[in-house]
Parts: C-alpha cells; sequence; structure tokens
C-alpha cells in the first residue's frame, strides 16, 4: 500500500508528528510519500502531487488543513485520512495518539470508508473570467468594503426562490452544516442526508431562516440591484473574489463525491458529542 502525506507547513507539531506517521506505517510495511513541502519540514526530499499512485492520502493538521488538501488535489479520487493536530477536527479521523492504532488498522485494510457530497460551483468573477470549483463544505457570497446589506436573488431550479438582503448566503452541504452555516444559525444535518442548506447571514428579515433542501436541486444565486462589485465569493474559506457584474452562481451537487476515511466503530453521532460537548460525550 502507498500512503501520502500532506502535513501543515506552519503548524508547530506538524515536524514531529510527520515523523511520527511516516514511522508508524514503515513499521507495517506501508510506503510513505511525503508531499514536497511538507517533507521539507524534516529535512528530507518530497515529491510535489505525492497523492498521484497513491492508495490513500493521509492530511496532517486540522479540518482547514484537510480542506486545503482535497482542493489541492482537485479531481484526484484517492480516499483521504486526516490526522488531527489543530482544533475542531470535525472531519479528520484520528488524533496523534490514535496513529498507531490506524497505521495498524490500514495495514489489514480495517479502514472505513464514507461518501461525503460536494458541490459543483461556476460563477464569472469581476476581470469577467468564468470559474468553477468544487466545494466539500460551503459556498459563500457576502458583504465586502461596505457596510451596507447587500441584496441577493436566489433561485431553486429556475424559480425564485427569495429576494434576500443580508450580510450574505451560505449554500452548505451535510458536511459543511457544521462549519459556517452552523455559526450563521443553520441546522447539523446528517452526514448521509441528501440535502443542501441555505442559510442567509444576518438577513434583515426575521423571516429568513434557513431551508433544506434536495440535493439534486440546481441553485443559482445573482445579485439584485446594483453594486454587486462589492459582493465576495469564496468557496470553503479560500481565495475570495469579487463577483462580476450580472454573474450567475451556479450550485449543483458534484458528479463525483470525497471518500473520507475513519477508524472502524467511529461515528459521525460520536464525533458530534464529543465537539459539541453534548452528553454521553
Amino acid at each position: 500500500m502507498k500512503v501520502a502525506i500532506v502535513a501543515h507547513p506552519r503548524n508547530v507539531q506538524a515536524p514531529p508528528a510527520l515523523r511520527q506517521v511516516r514511522d508508524a506505517l514503515e513499521a507495517r510495511g506501508i510506503e510513505a510519500v511525503l508531499q514536497k513541502e511538507s517533507a521539507e519540514l524534516i529535512g528530507m526530499e518530497g515529491v510535489e502531487r505525492s497523492w498521484e499512485g497513491a492508495q490513500l492520502v493521509i492530511s496532517l493538521g486540522g479540518d482547514g488543513t484537510l480542506l486545503d488538501t482535497v482542493h489541492r488535489m482537485g479531481s484526484c479520487e484517492v480516499p483521504v485520512a486526516g490526522v488531527n493536530i489543530g482544533t475542531l477536527g470535525f472531519l479528520t479521523a484520528c488524533t496523534a495518539g490514535d496513529v498507531d492504532e490506524f497505521a495498524a488498522v490500514l495495514a489489514k485494510g480495517e479502514q472505513e470508508v464514507v461518501e461525503r457530497v460536494v458541490l459543483q460551483v461556476s460563477m464569472e468573477d469581476q476581470s469577467g473570467v468564468e470559474r468553477s470549483f468544487m466545494a466539500l463544505n460551503e459556498v459563500v457570497l457576502m458583504r465586502g468594503a461596505t457596510g451596507r446589506l447587500i441584496s441577493l436573488e436566489a433561485r431553486v431550479n429556475g424559480e425564485l426562490l427569495n429576494h434576500y438582503r443580508a450580510d450574505g448566503l451560505i449554500v452548505a452541504t451535510p458536511t459543511g452544516s457544521t462549519a459556517y452555516s452552523l455559526a450563521a444559525g443553520g441546522p447539523l444535518i446528517g452526514e448521509q442526508a441528501g440535502v443542501f442548506v441555505i442559510t442567509p447571514i444576518c438577513p434583515h428579515s426575521l423571516s429568513d431562516r434557513s431551508l433544506v433542501l434536495e440535493d439534486s436541486s440546481m441553485i443559482e444565486v445573482v445579485a439584485d440591484g446594483a453594486h454587486s462589485e462589492a459582493i465576495l465569493f469564496t468557496v470553503d474559506g479560500r481565495d475570495v473574489l469579487h463577483l462580476g457584474e450580472g454573474s450567475v452562481v451556479r450550485i449543483e451537487k458534484g458528479s463525483s463525491p470525497l471518500q473520507l476515511v475513519r477508524l472502524p466503530g467511529r461515528s459521525h453521532y460520536e464525533n458530534l458529542r464529543g465537539k459539541l460537548g453534548w452528553s454521553g460525550g
């Protein structure tokens, strides 16, 4: 088995954790290939696109590192496992303290793989360039360098849903329901629920609430009125862009889900209890 390792480049815990993961894998006969920048953390040479040809990618950091790794991989459909040396770790398979157990599970081929739906997104930026993105968590349109609310029109399958006056709008997957959408008052959603959630950010109207809808839906969001150039667009908290004038942001279910790896016997609900401090955790 060949496993690629990508580590957070600025986490002070990354170098010792990287050695720990590499050594645990190699002790069980698993080939470990370090991504180039990650390898430099421990004075070694690595491979720029280490995930190519690998059967698994280990992301060493937190949820942000895992998201960054997934985006860098692009259309590469290799399963991803996160080892948490960060903060939240909603998406990670284990912590650094579980590395030996995780390596043993991989050697036996007993890891669990859960498919997480992703979003396919298209938009036109301020320079008129048509762009496409993949999102694991969410797509966000939000006000930029202005103190005013922004106006957004949302349509579902071509039908008008609502005219929002708000600080912004979030379209999230079940995975993203534990991220920005949750902070904005959106609901938690089961990891395998076939839905998306639209959550307004600080809406002007008290009647504007989150809406859960089928993930077969095509969602379109466009600036409703002038000053679209003041609206910022971002995917999974990355690459903040200015929305182009008249740009329609189209959001739909991606064709290939992300394969997320975790230890056997660990569940989404166990993770929620632990991370959110619910009773029974």
